[in-house]
């Protein structure tokens, strides 16, 4: 036990230490930028820029000896170019390096594993605010913590409840692994339609997407997967491209009351096409309220969101080797941050509490707490993160394993992140 304890005090050193060694790096590191634009004239334009994602982490019982692992991870890595070619028509093309953080080790993310693919290939045409139509491969609008994506959450790690089938490729495990997939990254082939408008001083964003949604498993009819969310912004607007979203402003859209809900449906989308098939339902709810403090006394930020799935295949197709078996049940997460105001070197920090709970229909429940520190130098795109958890989430599985056989103890882990944009 004495040893356990001691152990647990390393990390927490270690962590803190490499957060307090950037902060006081002041002299030496530069300011991060967003990305450079090359432009022909005012209708013509093209733009490129990068971000990466790397972690250090370590969780109780992970190593193979049973004791706490310690990997570092390339999380992201992305190349990302826009551009305009008409008044109304743009384009957006995205990579990321894929399977670089799946497996852990040396051995495993490198080479013949990992490859630079496709994330986003996009004909945009925007004729005003109310109206514009994207086609392509893009981000399906389901809940907020998708379109955050990676790079725009509160908190380093976003991704804590089960995903929607967009995010279940083939290519890796987990439900989609035998059973086809719906998408990546959230990502789905699709046609998106969406706009703006601004009821009585609010702000309401509406977008509609058909898509492709799961291929070559149950869904043998080759039906259409169908994905809608509205968002009210009651106060500021969030200044965004598109429907995109982030987890937070850090105080420079002011104040933000935001509160959408997302629905998402497949015939025959789930389950498996010899045990059981399903019709796929997805509902979500989230909520952002971010309140700058008077008197320059920091920024309270405040992430909700409870998702619905359903997804009714049976038990006896979670154990079928062709099931796609996405998530049914109900998830929701909660967090808050504050911002401190004060600089320390070239940030300042962001303490902030989160918690998680998964309930699956077939499976057992997972619950998990999470606290650390954001290390602020600009916005999104220079931020060095160190947190700690504690539960079951990781070793139940938080986005596959919903059948019966799920199992597995409450651990601790300790991470430590950087993020960084141009």
């Amino acid at each position: 036990m004495k040893g356990h304890v001691v152990r647990r005090w390393k990390k927490f050193l270690v962590a803190g230490a490499m957060t307090a060694l950037v902060a006081g790096m002041g002299t030496t590191l530069p300011s991060a930028y967003a990305g450079g634009t090359i432009k022909a004239d005012d209708d013509k334009w093209i733009s490129i820029g990068m971000g990466i994602r790397t972690s250090f982490n370590s969780q109780e019982g992970a190593a193979p000896n049973g004791h706490y692992s310690n990997e570092f991870t390339v999380n992201n890595a992305r190349i990302y170019i826009n551009g305009q070619i008409h008044k109304y028509v743009k384009f957006e093309f995205n990579t990321d390096c894929f399977n670089c953080q799946v497996g852990g080790g040396a051995t495993n993310n490198f080479a013949g594993n990992s490859a630079i693919g496709l994330l986003d290939a996009i004909g945009k045409f925007e004729f005003n605010e109310m109206a514009n139509l994207w086609v392509g491969r893009m981000l399906l609008p389901s809940e907020r913590g998708e379109l955050n994506g990676p790079f725009y959450h509160a908190t380093y790690d976003g991704f804590r409840t089960p995903f929607f089938p967009s995010d279940l490729s083939a290519n890796f495990n987990g439900a989609a692994a035998a059973g086809g997939g719906a998408g990546l990254y959230g990502r789905d082939n699709a046609a998106t339609f969406w706009g703006k408008i601004h009821p009585f001083g609010t702000h309401l964003l509406y977008v509609v997407s058909v898509s492709q949604g799961q291929r070559n498993g149950p869904n043998v009819g080759n039906s259409l997967m169908y994905t809608g969310r509205l968002q009210w912004n009651l106060l500021n607007d969030e200044p965004n491209p598109g429907y995109y979203t982030s987890g937070t402003y850090y105080g420079t859209a002011g104040d933000i009351v935001a509160i959408a809900g997302s629905v998402q449906h497949q015939k025959d989308g789930a389950g498996s096409s010899t045990v059981g098939t399903s019709d796929f339902t997805g509902a979500s709810v989230d909520l952002l309220v971010e309140k700058v403090l008077p008197n320059n006394m920091g920024v309270l930020t405040f992430n909700g969101e409870f998702k619905r799935h359903w997804a009714n295949y049976g038990v006896a197709a979670t154990g079928a080797g062709n099931c796609f078996c996405t998530f049914n049940g109900h998830s929701w997460t909660v967090y808050g941050l504050y911002l401190i105001p004060t600089e320390v070197g070239i940030g300042r920090f962001q303490p902030y509490a989160r918690f998680t709970s998964i309930d699956p229909l077939y499976s057992a429940l997972r619950q998990e707490w999470e606290g650390g520190v954001n290390y602020i130098i600009s916005g999104h795109n220079a931020r060095v993160s160190a947190f700690y958890r504690y539960g079951d989430v990781e070793t139940k599985g938080f986005f596959n394993n919903f059948g019966p056989g799920a199992a597995g103890n409450k651990v601790d882990s300790f991470h430590v992140a950087l993020q960084l944009q141009y």
